[in-house]
């Protein structure tokens, strides 16, 4: 088999392309799957898991069969089919979702790694299929697998970057995957037909084509793709003025866009509980806000408490531009809505600048570990007036060892600490929000506990029901594991 089958710098782009290829399936799947089973830690490591174990499955198959069948047979047919198999991807696993949602993550994500495993094996099967083809002698074999080795890993290399910071910032996963599909097909079409000839590449076009239709008519759960949630605004049928935000499949926010002291969700009430259970009545405030989702509390503190200042870190800029089209966000005097990660935000607030600081901060089901930990419950410290609280909304089920080991943190840097849940959650029958308040000034658990509604408790004797739940640190925050453990 001569080097002309394949030249030099062709092998070199498809080793590099197909090996991009993988990285940006990989990326685009656990934005895919994660508005039907929620992207935490676990979710990040069995996606990345499946698509090492298709590079593995891939690589080693593609060197065997490279052996015995002639590259020059399978190469196109590989990558055309891999291509049209990437444009099966998203209309099997939002259908499935679909049929599903509410329940049946383990057979979503079941759905999503053979959906992703068949394409990244193909692909990663074409860097040994060219690497075959590209040995002349047995003299430069080193030198040939040397190269086109690092050829695919540069290929990697830039599929991770140019989809973090660059496609799914821009356009939708959808747009990507008939992207990256179509691309695929076209490439592996034609080399199809130059090394086979045109009837070999029929059926895989075929194939591609119902997965174009497919993808296009697939179910969209979303209203926004955005860099980091799978965004959408329901209106309430109970409540003409009421709005819903949602973020991937959870209710984050409610707002009544005629009403701001109208607040739906209980944790929302405890918050606006503990500040008014802390201060006056009418008193002016100013509110630091980590998460904004529909700024439910910034324009509650407007209504209630006039020439109040809110300050809001919220990282998603695509949900803060649909607050805006939608929820009838207006920033101003009152209002200043900050496009930031709330630990970096957090770091550049001044010493005693504000009276109370809330966190409110989660991506999907999961909860950045980087909001939890006694570093950053240190730097709240030091914003916070020596008068202020920092209120947290926390959400665990099952044993809470979350939960738990979040107020275990807060008291390892505030003096007073309390919780306002249910009864049955404080007693560990059930799983929901705990919202924590902290402070270094004693806490007016009464005055708290005559705002909140039964069954609302709020305790402070909080010793026995924490336990030995460890501290959170920089070093050590196992958030999703807490969350999730797997003994549940």
């Amino acid at each position: 088999m001569s080097k002309g089958d394949v030249g030099s710098r062709l092998a070199i782009g498809l080793a590099f392309g197909s090996s991009a290829a993988v990285m940006v399936l990989e990326l685009v799947s656990l934005r895919l799957v994660a508005p039907y089973i929620g992207l935490t830690l676990e979710t990040n490591t069995a996606v990345i898991g499946v698509a090492l174990a298709a590079i593995a499955t891939g690589a080693a198959l593609g060197g065997r069969y490279a052996d015995a069948v002639p590259p020059r047979k399978t190469l196109g047919p590989l990558i055309l089919i891999g291509g049209a198999l990437v444009m099966l991807i998203l209309p099997i696993v939002r259908w499935t979702g679909e049929s599903l949602r509410g329940g049946g993550t383990d057979l979503v994500f079941l759905v999503l790694a053979v959906a992703l495993f068949a394409p990244a094996s193909l692909l990663a099967a074409v860097t040994p299929m060219v690497t075959k083809l590209r040995l002349a002698t047995l003299a430069e074999t080193g030198t040939v697998v040397g190269r086109l080795s690092a050829y695919a890993t540069v290929g990697g290399i830039a599929g991770t970057v140019l989809t973090g910071f660059v496609f799914v910032s821009k356009v939708p996963v959808s747009t990507i995957l008939l992207s990256l599909g179509g691309l695929l097909v076209v490439a592996g079409a034609a080399l199809t037909v130059v090394l086979r000839g045109a009837q070999a590449a029929v059926k895989p076009v075929a194939l591609a084509v119902i997965g174009a239709t497919l993808t296009l008519v697939a179910p969209r759960p979303c209203e926004v793709e955005t860099a980091y949630h799978c965004a959408r605004v329901a209106a309430d049928p109970n409540r003409e003025s009421g709005r819903t935000l949602y973020l991937d499949q959870l209710r984050h926010s409610y707002v009544d866009l005629k009403d701001p002291t109208h607040l739906e969700f209980d944790y929302i009430k405890n918050f606006a509980a503990a500040i008014n259970g802390t201060w006056e009545d009418g008193r002016r405030l100013d509110a630091l806000h980590i998460g904004g989702g529909g700024l439910t509390m910034p324009r509650y503190l407007t209504a209630t408490r006039p020439a109040s200042h809110n300050k809001v870190y919220e990282i998603d800029g695509a949900v803060v531009e649909l607050d805006k089209k939608e929820l009838g966000v207006r920033t101003g005097p009152d209002l200043d809505v900050t496009v930031r990660d709330g630990r970096l935000g957090i770091r550049a607030e001044a010493t005693d600048s504000d009276d109370v600081i809330v966190m409110d901060a989660f991506s999907g089901v999961s909860v950045p570990w980087h909001l939890t930990t006694r570093e950053l419950v240190s730097d709240i410290r030091r914003v916070l007036r020596p008068d202020g609280i920092y209120l947290v909304n926390v959400i665990d089920f099952g044993n809470l060892a979350f939960a738990k080991a979040q107020i275990k943190t807060l008291q390892a840097e505030f003096a007073h600490v309390a919780v306002i849940a249910r009864t049955d959650e404080l007693a560990g029958l059930s799983g929901g929000n705990f919202v924590l308040v902290a402070s270094d000034q004693p806490i007016d658990v009464a005055a708290i506990r005559a705002k909140v509604a039964p069954p609302m408790q709020v305790r402070d004797d909080l010793t026995e029901f924490v336990g030995d739940a460890p501290v959170l640190t920089d070093d050590y925050a196992p958030v999703d594991q807490l969350l999730t453990p797997y003994t549940s």
